[in-house]
């Protein structure tokens, strides 16, 4: 059987995720210092856990409603009533990148262009290649900040939707006021859809991360997480919240995908929303402190205002920051290249979801090949 006349043309646009090629060569170093994956250091509170064990064993186990558990979706619409003042659909996804595929699945047709900024994070440009879209991103370097006139300028009468992350990753860049109203104004303007991934919301060091869901309840689709948040990634819990006409499209195609988010994850996740995990915040903006402290004098870097990352620009005596990342491997020491995440492989990306002591060690290994 020929698999190039089988498979199908959006499998070939899609590759395997270049992070987890670097995290599948950290497992194969012994005693590596791992700064390469988004993925906290901290673990599930006790009494979620408690709350997921609780829920298995009295048999909350079966599939629950498509568009997720009465209780929750109504906790979530209360709260997000008190931060923005309106009533949202909501959906309970499989993680945010569940809500990124039921989005993308509900909106693009073919040749359908969705707009965002370079760089991204890795899942972009697949997830709009895999439901056959055309991803188009534009450069926001060297700042990373939302330049409304070249985010404009890359609207044609193709264009479906425009995609911000903030706090972002790979950059941890938190979007300005200014921007978001930018952001907004250029999807009333051309009628798009404004996606806001919002994972990183309740990791943010120098203020909150302002949302523009009240700015534009009849564009913006906003999704967030509870993995980073909680410790609890790999449970896969997520929501989706926006006007009901997009939402009401999503859950009919989560029926045919996903199904449900997981059923025990959400019955804990009740128990997550009362639990008070804002010393999380506290230690990582802590730990951004340190490895910024760490890095400065070796590196011209934008400062992060949230999430796990640090995006500095590849010492410049290295041809590209893929050379850079292999010759810190060969010293134990584990980063992403920026051609990951971009058009560019000029900058790599530092995750400081690590101990304070593996930051250090990191942080000393790639200062001296800076040097």
């Amino acid at each position: 059987m020929d698999s190039r006349q089988i498979l199908a043309e959006r499998s070939k646009k899609v590759e395997f995720s270049g992070i987890r090629k670097f995290f599948e060569m950290a497992s194969r170093i012994t005693d590596p210092c791992d700064l390469s994956i988004g993925l906290p250091d901290y673990d599930a509170p006790d009494n979620v856990k408690d709350a997921a064990i609780a829920a298995i064993r009295e048999g909350k186990n079966r599939y629950l409603p498509s568009a997720g558990l009465p209780e929750l979706r109504k906790r979530i619409i209360e709260s997000l009533k008190a931060e923005a003042g309106l009533e949202r659909s909501v959906l309970i996804t499989s993680g945010v990148s569940g809500g990124l595929t039921l989005t993308l699945l509900a909106i693009t047709n073919p040749g359908d262009e969705i707009v965002f900024l370079d760089p991204y994070f890795v899942s972009y440009v697949h997830l709009v290649n895999m439901v056959g879209g055309t991803p188009v991103p534009v450069s926001s370097y060297p700042d990373f900040a939302f330049n409304a006139a070249e985010v404009e300028a890359a609207i044609t009468p193709k264009t479906k939707a425009l995609m911000i992350n903030t706090p972002g990753n790979p950059t941890g860049r938190v979007m300005k006021p200014a921007e978001l109203e930018a952001a907004v104004a250029i999807a009333k303007k051309h009628d798009l859809v404004l996606i806001c991934d919002e994972i990183y919301d309740k990791l943010c060091y120098d203020g909150p991360s302002v949302s523009p869901i009240a700015l534009a309840p009849d564009n913006a689709l906003i999704l967030r997480g509870f993995g980073k948040t909680y410790g609890m990634t790999g449970w896969r819990m997520g929501y989706a919240a926006g006007p009901a006409w997009l939402i009401e499209e999503m859950t009919k195609l989560h029926q045919y995908t996903y199904v449900c988010a997981p059923s025990m994850a959400q019955f804990a996740t009740l128990t997550a929303l009362e639990t008070d995990v804002s010393g999380h915040c506290r230690d990582y903006s802590a730990k951004r402190d340190l490895v910024c402290d760490l890095l400065k004098g070796s590196f011209d870097f934008v400062r992060p205002g949230g999430g796990f990352y640090v995006f500095p620009p590849a010492p410049k005596s290295f041809p590209n920051a893929t050379a850079f990342a292999e010759a810190a491997m060969k010293e134990s020491v584990i980063v992403i290249p920026g051609g990951i995440f971009s058009q560019r492989d000029t900058h790599f990306r530092i995750s400081y979801a690590a101990s304070d002591a593996m930051l250090r060690r990191g942080c000393e290994v790639l200062c001296r090949l800076a040097r």
